[in-house]
């Protein structure tokens, strides 16, 4: 088995398309803030909107979404590097805080980009930089063409 890498690391722009093609995290509204290849960290955007609320009118994040996010961005940290999607091999979360009444702020860093095994770690902060929820993901980087 082989390991496809890109040649050169995605665009802003790239990487914006390729969130844009899938139906999930367009329903999401994921906007790519800053992508630095070098640093190998990407920010991504994520506005709040009712649908995502963990109850009717409380302007609560749940959750899920929040986890959501935190496992497609960690993804996207290595995307950016790698150029294709990858398959989350496992993912944790640990909430800190109630995420209300504002977007989310999410960085990923990565922390392997391997052969086989890509980690990324991620924050995520509300609109004020206050840290809500922090989470590690693995993906699986090997080409299986």
């Amino acid at each position: 088995m082989t390991t496809a890498r890109s040649n050169s690391p995605l665009s802003i722009e790239q990487l914006q398309a390729k969130l844009d093609a899938s139906p999930f995290s367009a329903f999401l509204g994921l906007k790519v803030v800053s992508a630095d290849a070098a640093r190998e960290e990407i920010t991504i955007r994520a506005p709040f909107r009712p649908e995502l609320e963990r109850g009717a009118g409380t302007g609560q994040w749940h959750g899920g979404p929040i986890a959501s996010v935190i496992d497609t961005v960690g993804d996207f940290a290595l995307i950016m590097l790698i150029g294709r999607g990858l398959p989350t091999i496992n993912f944790r979360v640990d909430y800190l805080r109630p995420a209300v009444n504002t977007a989310l702020i999410v960085t990923a860093k990565v922390r392997r980009n391997g052969r086989s095994v890509g980690v990324s770690d991620v924050d995520v902060f509300d609109e004020r930089g206050t840290l809500l929820a922090i989470g590690r993901a693995s993906y699986a980087t090997q080409d299986k063409t």
